[in-house]
This record gives C-alpha cells, sequence and structure tokens, in this order.
C-alpha cells in the first residue's frame, strides 16, 4: 500500500510575509534570518524575525466544528473551479462571503472576516497561476489506487 500525502505538504515552505505583497518559498537559513524567494519574480531576500512570517501549512480556518486547514479550503475551491481561478480577492465583501460560503459551509462568519477571505482567494489563484497546487491531484490518485 502506497503511503498516503497529506495535503498540506503542497504548502510546505510556501510563506506569506507581512509587509510585502505575494508568497514566498522558503530556500535556506541564514544566521538571523530566512532567505526567501518570491513566487511571481523569482527574487532572493532576508526575512528577519522582526517581520510577522506565516507558513501556510500552519494556517487554518475556523468553522463551527472546528479547524479546517488552509489546504482543504484550497481542494474545495480547486474542486468547484475544476482546477481553474477562484473569485478575485478584489471582489465586494458579500461576493467573497457567498463564495466562502459555497466552498467552505460551515466556516464561522464571526471569525473569518471579509480580509481573511481576501488574502485565502488571493494565495490559492498566486498558486494555482503557478501550477503549486498539482499536489493535491496526487492526492487524489493515491487515495484512489489504495480503494
Amino acid at each position: 500500500m502506497l503511503p498516503k500525502l497529506k495535503f498540506e505538504n503542497m504548502l510546505k515552505g510556501i510563506l506569506a510575509i507581512s509587509g510585502h505583497s505575494g508568497l514566498f518559498k522558503m530556500v535556506s537559513n541564514a544566521k538571523n534570518a530566512l532567505i526567501v524567494e518570491s513566487l511571481v519574480d523569482k527574487k532572493r531576500m532576508p526575512a528577519y524575525a522582526t517581520s510577522k512570517i506565516s507558513a501556510l501549512e500552519d494556517i487554518a480556518i475556523f468553522t463551527d466544528e472546528g479547524d479546517v486547514p488552509l489546504a482543504d479550503v484550497f481542494k474545495n475551491i480547486k474542486e468547484k473551479e475544476n482546477g481553474g481561478k477562484a473569485i478575485s480577492h478584489k471582489a465586494s465583501g458579500n461576493e467573497l462571503k457567498g463564495y466562502m460560503g459555497e466552498v467552505l459551509p460551515n466556516y464561522d462568519e464571526d471569525r473569518v472576516y471579509v480580509s481573511d477571505m481576501k488574502k485565502i482567494f488571493q494565495w490559492y489563484n498566486l498558486l494555482q497561476e503557478y501550477n503549486l497546487l498539482e499536489d493535491l491531484d496526487k492526492e487524489e490518485e493515491v487515495e484512489n489506487t489504495e480503494e
């Protein structure tokens, strides 16, 4: 039997850094910083401990039953859009809430803000644009071979 891959693997090493737009891939560790590479323009830069750095694999979305990993939300979006782009992060708040309700029906409306939804959809579209969501397909293939 093949080992089951985790959805979180696709997000391993992908970082969001406050004050910087886009997403970054961790390349290396330096003495007092991480060396990161932009997914968009491939430029490298140091990310210091004073920056707020969030690893996408550690992010979860609040729901009524508990927390759902961001990778699972991305999987739901990918299934809804058949691998295509999600709604634009520049859509109206009501449109974003409606779309979020479609991909994660039981999200906690009191604790998941429109600003969070904007980030989720912007990150998804960026990862989709650069074909970094391919691991979701591999996960589904592994599940099918186990059955």
